[in-house]
């Protein structure tokens, strides 16, 4: 039996004994690879791959993608997701397939939700003079219901902005409720706003504050949001809102010309297309008539592109509760549908309503990782599909589009924020470094002994490190200022309340976060899949540690993503 011998000191360029690259390896590592005479031949055939002149030509041609589409109406992966494997692909209607015009329909929704305050809550009509600031909100925000407060939170949960009312929060206020703890969204004391039919009642609680508050009146902030809250439930509940907007669908609604070529072309590429909405059916077929009727003649009507249709479907309840799905019997356009009873199957050419995941799958034989469904809500559409199931998903963020464009006028200034950031991260390491020849020199005083000329040579070493340092920890806290004022300017300039919506500061925001980690694909509009292949194999690159990020090898290895599905905890 060998004993390997004990080391009493590490190298300082050596690995630690024990490890792979070492004479003694543990934990049975190979000195040489099982499958060598395999990998040779594979590195040879490599060459060979690399030398053909035809494969280089072919991948050196221009992609067949209109020149005209600009990166905004791309289609970006989180996770790498094969088309050719996907046999289902389902679609949300609100703001997905139909793309509402933002200012028009929000107003609306602020009109009548004030109303209804007004009439039915009992708050003074007082409010009713308070004008709705579209720039005010945006998806990703928190409401603090205990505090009466508006947060904006990064990926990690920390706060990186507050507003109370129409206010930012106090610099001290802020640290005191928010500096040392994460928001947690379970917590019931927060609501989080995630949907763009939820923009207007952020509003309204700020604003709402700021009014009564400014005229010394005592706000129950509780049950102002959870008012608010009733209120524009009643008016999606009692269809008073959608009434308003069939009325005038072009005034709301708009039409999208390469959304039936886009959902022609993913059947032409053999998949079945399932609507999933949790509208009723006469604003169903009366909204899907005005976007998709008369646009391609391969389809007499909206409902043939389509090889089921489920309305009244209660997401998120359809993806956790057993509800079952209901045969409806539809009349004329506009009219109302009649229950027929419980459905047994489900049929092209039919319509339902209601339903659960688990029938869903038995009833289309489709299950999991053949299935992808489209949606703009993180937790209707996206987050609670993750939990309870395997099927891919695509979310429609439409803001996307705003922010891409406006990032790309902002290009130069961005530029010269990085390079100022990145002479910040070496100003710091200089300081860091000087700081240690300083402490050094300090020590070497301090201990004495030196001769007359040592004594001399090293105080005039340390006045030289001591003016270097000086002038390091200007030039950090120039370059300090100027990233701040530069990051600041290009945030606000796209909102000067919120910034981006996918960043907060240096980290993605926490609705980033959630479109990161929920959403195998994300884009702006389903028409943007009109662009791509039926059978596209949509990549992402692999997350790299920061050890790989320095300059390990391993970062080499397999640049792509993984097809794994998003986590499903939560």
């Amino acid at each position: 039996m060998s004993v390997c011998p004990l080391s009493p000191k590490l190298s300082p360029t050596a690995p630690i004994p024990g490890s792979p690259t070492t004479p003694d390896p543990l934990h049975g590592s190979f000195r040489s690879s099982r499958n060598r005479a395999h990998a040779e031949d594979a590195e040879r055939r490599a060459r060979s791959l690399f030398a053909d002149t035809q494969v280089t030509r072919l991948l050196e041609a221009p992609p067949a993608r209109p020149t005209h589409v600009s990166r905004a109406r791309d289609i970006f992966v989180n996770r790498n997701l094969r088309m050719s494997g996907i046999e289902l692909v389902g679609f949300d209607m609100d703001y997905t397939l139909a793309i509402y015009h933002m200012r028009r329909l929000e107003q609306l929704a602020y009109d009548m939700t004030l109303a209804k305050l007004i009439c039915e809550r009992g708050y003074p009509s007082v409010i009713g003079h308070l004008q709705y600031d579209h720039h005010f909100v945006m998806r990703g925000l928190a409401v603090d219901k205990t505090n009466g407060n508006l947060l904006k939170m990064d990926r990690f949960g920390y706060v990186g902005r507050a507003w109370h009312g129409l206010r930012p929060l106090q610099r001290e206020t802020w640290h005191a409720l928010y500096r040392n703890q994460r928001v947690r969204l379970k917590d019931p004391r927060f609501a989080w706003i995630d949907t763009l039919f939820a923009l207007p009642e952020a509003w309204l609680f700020a604003g709402i504050i700021e009014l009564l508050e400014s005229l010394g009146q005592r706000v129950d902030y509780g049950r102002l949001y959870d008012d608010i809250r009733d209120a524009i439930d009643a008016v999606h509940r009692d269809n008073s809102l959608k009434r308003e907007v069939r009325k005038d669908l072009p005034r709301y609604i708009f039409q999208d010309p390469e959304l039936g070529p886009a959902l022609h072309k993913l059947r032409s590429g053999g998949k079945r297309l399932f609507l999933l909405t949790n509208s009723a059916w006469d604003y169903t077929d009366a909204v899907m008539r005005y976007l998709l009727d008369g646009q391609t003649p391969e389809y007499a009507s909206w409902r043939n592109y389509f090889d089921y249709v489920v309305t009244l479907a209660a997401k998120p309840a359809f993806f956790a509760e057993q509800r079952p799905f209901l045969e409806l019997e539809v009349a004329g356009p506009g009219e109302e549908a009649r229950v027929l009873g419980e459905a047994t199957s489900l049929e092209r050419g039919k319509v339902y309503q209601g339903g659960n995941l688990r029938q869903f799958e038995q009833f289309t034989r489709r299950a999991g990782e053949c299935i992808l469904y489209v949606g703009d809500h993180i937790y209707g559409d996206i987050l609670k599909s993750k939990k309870t199931s395997l099927w891919r998903t695509c979310m429609v963020v439409q803001e996307i589009e705003d922010e891409l464009t406006y990032t790309e006028g902002q290009r130069e200034r961005i530029s010269e924020l990085s390079e100022v950031e990145l002479t910040r991260e070496r100003l710091d390491e200089a300081v860091a470094d000087h700081k240690g020849q300083l402490n050094a020199l300090d020590r070497k005083l301090e201990r004495g002994g030196l001769t007359p000329e040592a004594l001399a040579e090293v105080e005039e070493e340390r006045r030289r490190v001591k003016a270097e340092l000086d002038k390091l920890r200007w030039a950090l806290r120039e370059a300090t200022d100027i990233a701040d004022t530069l990051e600041r300017e290009v945030e606000e300039g796209f909102n000067p309340y919120w910034g981006l919506l996918f960043k907060e500061g240096s980290e993605n925001s926490r609705f980033g976060e959630q479109v990161e980690r929920y959403a195998c694909l994300y884009t702006s509009r389903v028409s943007n899949f009109l662009y791509d292949s039926p059978l596209q194999y949509y990549r992402s690159p692999r997350d790299l540690m920061p050890h790989e990020q320095a300059g390990a090898w391993s970062a080499k290895l397999s640049p792509e993503g993984s097809e794994s599905p998003a986590p499903g905890d939560g």
